[in-house]
């Protein structure tokens, strides 16, 4: 995601938790790319997932091992350099190693708060369900993962867009980006639901294209875009993913290329959307 920030033009730092040779490798891939990064040191070895594609069917595989464990002290020292952070948003992506617990974000968002930091996660699981009612600003589920937490299937958009906004107004969250593939992304708010479609390009790859979502609609807000241009760029930057092989390798003109192209006029429902009692 940081990577995407930087390609956009916003102004980021990875932080990561860096072990091994792994970790080393992590700080290379960022250096190269020109993204200001800082390593946590751990003493196991970085994760590194790995997906093949297979040029035949273009079929992809995803390889994700289980990363290493954390100690008590780790995970300290993480929180700790959290605190310390300065920014406008403070984004937390992926799953929790061995040994965190399920309340580690939910302890994130609190430390963001009282920084004036905003916070937005993207993760899955127990650490998903953990995170709500944790003042996280922003939640980014897929839709497997919105109907995790609120124990039911939604067919309809509409219905999706009215679940998400009941749970924002229960408390549980401030906003949520709900990602669905090709139907497109829902935003959701206390005043309502913002509902836009995918844009229409050649789907090669389905690796990072959340991550180039989230990245664009953080640095939307971040650069006070209303709602809906930020929801805008968020998806031109997930279909620039899904376009391009590797992960997440989006290209800013490409990206805004398709911003501009997009217009209102292209959703099959209003823009916003308000619903009863906002």
């Amino acid at each position: 995601m940081a990577r995407v920030v930087h390609e956009l033009g916003g102004d980021t730092m990875a932080v990561f938790a860096g072990g091994g040779v792994t970790g080393r490798f992590v700080e290379e891939m960022l250096s190269q790319a020109g993204v200001p990064s800082s390593c946590l040191p751990i003493r196991g070895p970085t994760r590194i997932s790995l997906t093949v594609r297979e040029q035949a069917s273009g079929a992809e595989y995803r390889f994700v091992p289980q990363g290493p464990r954390l100690d008590s002290a780790e995970c300290t020292t993480i929180l700790e350099a959290v605190g310390a952070i300065e920014a406008d948003w403070l984004v937390a992506s992926g799953s929790l190693p061995p040994g965190v617990p399920a309340e580690f974000y939910a302890g994130v968002a609190q430390t963001a708060a009282r920084r004036g930091v905003k916070f937005a996660l993207d993760t899955s699981g127990p650490a998903l369900r953990a995170s709500l009612g944790g003042g996280v600003d922003l939640l980014k589920p897929s839709l497997g993962e919105f109907e995790s937490i609120v124990g039911c299937e939604y067919s309809k958009p509409s219905s999706r867009a009215t679940r998400a906004v009941e749970l924002v107004r229960s408390g549980a969250v401030r906003m949520i980006a709900l990602t669905l593939g090709g139907d497109g992304a829902i935003l959701a708010t206390a005043e309502g639901a913002l509902q836009l479609p995918a844009m229409a390009v050649k789907e090669r790859t389905g690796v990072g294209a959340g991550d180039s979502f989230l990245a664009g609609l953080v640095l939307g807000l971040a650069r006070g875009q209303s709602r809906d241009e930020a929801l805008r760029l968020a998806i031109a930057a997930g279909a620039a993913a899904v376009a391009g092989i590797g992960t997440a390798r989006v290209q800013r003109a490409e990206v805004e290329a398709l911003y501009r192209g997009f217009r209102p006029e292209m959703a099959e429902k209003p823009v916003w959307a308000p619903l009863s009692g906002a």
